[in-house]
């Protein structure tokens, strides 16, 4: 493991009131010792841990004063890292920040790679994988739900039920190997099959239970894609334009307006949506207009949702009865716009071809039906479920794998045991179950995974 000392900037670029350069490793205070002169002439090797001091930031060379800064002392292991970490506030501009930073890299310190502390706090024990991946989750949080999942975790909620589910596979594991191994032993009871399956079983619910959150954690964790789709002119971007609170998308009585696909983030109840506004889907011989609406018909693929836009002062047209066609077994919620205007259209056609998709109606013009349409969005994916705060979700892409992974092999242990395969084949499966659910926390897992999960952090963090 490296032993060196990293340094970086650990607050975003540009100008601000303050900023931060960290330092972690056994050189951090002798390195900023080398800079600092405090007010009162004390040294940061003598001052107290946990500590905060106000002086300046000198070049050694030529004795010139760099910066006023603020120099917070932190001796490990209690630390993020388990390493000494030295912190200069300094103020927040990027010049200011850029030369604090050389002076610390000049004396001794090694530029951080991405993720590299919060690496350096999993190799030194203090979280393990889970947590660590639940920072980066912490950092891009959209919303408050999303933000108490991605705490739980870095509490280490997730741990604690996978190291439970481990043990649990280890006493059977230990079982069956005392078994095998001292069968003369009369003192020790014999694992049998039905003794196995009971245990198999308890295993095998506890992951299907984490695996029943995982589409809302996934949801919390990355955002709902969301299509606005409809015929031009309709009301698509003003839709955009309701849900984002500000005029992102052009909006004209002119058919054809939107060209390409729009994209802003936005939080509706609680539930991140990732907003595509689409172009019009219709014919045209508008070469680029066509290809926004091929674009358009792409997107609709990969959408998680798709809000189908429709005119209340028109009647529905071929184009919209294609629509429903082609959302058909996707997640629906069906708008009907312009309620401000003289109905042309057939509400009990709507019905008909939306089946059990929830239908909205909304004057946005006039900001009518659009609490209704937020609520209608979060109820359709969080309906009747506990609050992010009150329970496990599993959020992770990597996590889920692991899971589905280690249901196919405990119920590989449950179909040998149900066969009357012998105990000590059946261990296999078990023991592969055991290790897929280390790799989610990081007891059993290739260093090549760890480097390149670190590489996706920011860097400074």
């Amino acid at each position: 493991m490296e032993v060196d000392t990293i340094a970086a900037i650990s607050t975003p670029m540009g100008e601000g009131a303050i900023a931060i350069v960290r330092l972690s490793g056994d050189e951090a205070i002798l390195i900023a010792d080398k800079l600092f002169r405090s007010i009162g002439g004390k040294k940061l090797s003598e001052a107290a841990t946990h500590t905060i001091h106000y002086g300046h930031l000198l070049d050694p060379k030529s004795g010139q004063v760099v910066e006023e800064v603020m120099v917070s002392v932190m001796r490990g292991p209690k630390t993020f890292t388990k390493e000494d970490v030295v912190e200069i506030n300094c103020h927040g501009g990027i010049v200011s920040v850029n030369r604090v930073l050389k002076q610390v890299l000049t004396n001794g310190a090694r530029l951080a790679e991405p993720g590299e502390f919060t690496k350096r706090a999993f190799l030194n024990g203090r979280i393990d994988l889970s947590q660590a991946e639940a920072v980066m989750d912490l950092i891009r949080a959209k919303t408050d739900r999303a933000m108490n999942v991605a705490l739980g975790q870095m509490e280490g909620r997730l741990s604690k039920l996978i190291r439970r589910l481990r043990q649990e596979i280890l006493e059977i594991l230990a079982h069956v190997e005392v078994n095998i191994d001292y069968p003369e032993y009369d003192d020790v009871e014999e694992m049998t099959h039905k003794m196995l399956a009971e245990k198999a079983h308890f295993v095998r619910e506890e992951i299907k239970k984490l695996l029943q959150t995982s589409e809302q954690g996934k949801i919390l964790r990355e955002g709902l894609s969301t299509a606005i789709v409809g015929r031009p002119n309709v009301g698509k971007s003003s839709l955009l334009n309701s849900l984002v609170h500000e005029n992102k998308a052009i909006v004209t009585d002119i058919p054809g307006t939107t060209r390409d696909v729009i994209e802003e983030y936005v939080n509706v109840r609680g539930v991140p949506l990732r907003l595509l506004d689409t172009a019009g889907i219709r014919e045209t011989e508008d070469i680029v207009e066509r290809i926004g609406v091929e674009r358009s018909r792409q997107v609709l693929q990969d959408a998680d949702l798709i809000l189908l836009v429709l005119n209340y002062a028109e009647k529905l047209s071929m184009e919209d009865e294609q629509l429903f066609e082609v959302v058909k077994g996707m997640d629906v919620i069906v708008i009907i716009n312009k309620t401000d205007l003289e109905q042309q259209i057939d509400l009990d056609q709507v019905s008909e071809l939306a089946k059990e998709h929830k239908i909205v109606t909304t004057s946005l013009l006039e900001d009518r039906g659009v609490d209704e349409l937020e609520e209608a969005i979060a109820s359709l994916f969080f309906a009747g479920t506990i609050d992010a705060g009150d329970m496990t979700y599993v959020s992770n892409s990597r996590h889920i794998a692991l899971l589905h992974q280690s249901l196919t092999t405990i119920e590989e242990a449950i179909d040998g045991v149900e066969m009357g395969t012998p105990i000590d084949i059946v261990q296999i499966d078990l023991t592969r179950t055991w290790e897929l659910l280390g790799e989610i926390i990081g007891e059993s897992v290739h260093e090549s995974l760890i480097d390149q999960l670190f590489s996706q952090f920011c860097l400074g963090k």
